[in-house]
């Protein structure tokens, strides 16, 4: 007989697995942001890790399965905090929900990193993250798509407000103010010039 997973006690075995997974995740996050999937070893990550190769093996049968990991961890988290727990803001709320990442990503810079340096590399068909990078742009292309035509339905947006543009321009100004955070982190503000972008958005579509 079994028991709900909430009741069921674990082993330190279990225990001690889970955490040297977790452990290999982080590290190559920080690896991946720093020389990318080509120049980031699975020795290397074993190393920081701790492990033996073939113990993080048995955790991340090859590199591309550890990246796997590396992109859900960082999905996972990302969707938690846009959605705090009711869901996907739409309207206005949507581009308030991404200045407020924008804004915590300002104290991750370990993952802007990875992000950057992943986007590029994965333009390759190729690449293991190349059908990630797609579902990323598909998936928040929907999101933003559907919160603008929430706002304009529900009056606080425009209905003349080009939607394409508006979704895609964005997408382009998020993109482009991390990469140049990455290069000169105390010129760039991230989070002020997000919100000015966004301040101008509702001063012209805004109802």
């Amino acid at each position: 007989m079994s028991v709900p997973p909430r009741y069921r006690a674990r082993s330190r075995v279990d225990v001690s697995g889970e955490e040297s997974r977790a452990k290999a995740v982080q590290v190559a996050t920080e690896l991946f942001a720093l020389t990318g999937f080509k120049g980031t070893s699975v020795a290397a990550v074993a190393a920081r890790t701790g492990l033996s190769q073939s113990g993080l093996l048995h955790h991340f049968p090859s590199k591309a399965a550890l990246l796997t990991a590396v992109l859900e961890e960082r999905d996972r988290q990302d969707g938690d905090f846009l959605a705090g727990g009711d869901g996907p803001p739409l309207g206005w709320a949507a581009f308030d929900a991404l200045a407020a990442l924008v804004a915590r990503n300002s104290a991750r810079p370990h993952l802007v990193g990875l992000f950057v340096r992943l986007a590029a590399e994965a333009t390759e068909p190729a690449h293991p993250a190349h059908q990630w990078i797609h579902q990323h742009y598909n998936g928040l292309k929907q999101w933003l798509t559907e919160a603008v035509t929430t706002g304009q339905r529900e009056g606080e947006i425009a209905q003349d407000a080009p939607i394409t543009a508006i979704v895609r321009t964005t997408i382009a100004v998020v993109d482009g103010l991390q990469q140049q955070w990455l290069l000169e982190p105390d010129q760039v503000s991230m989070t002020a010039e997000f919100e000015t972008f966004t301040a101008t958005l509702r001063a012209r579509w805004g109802r």
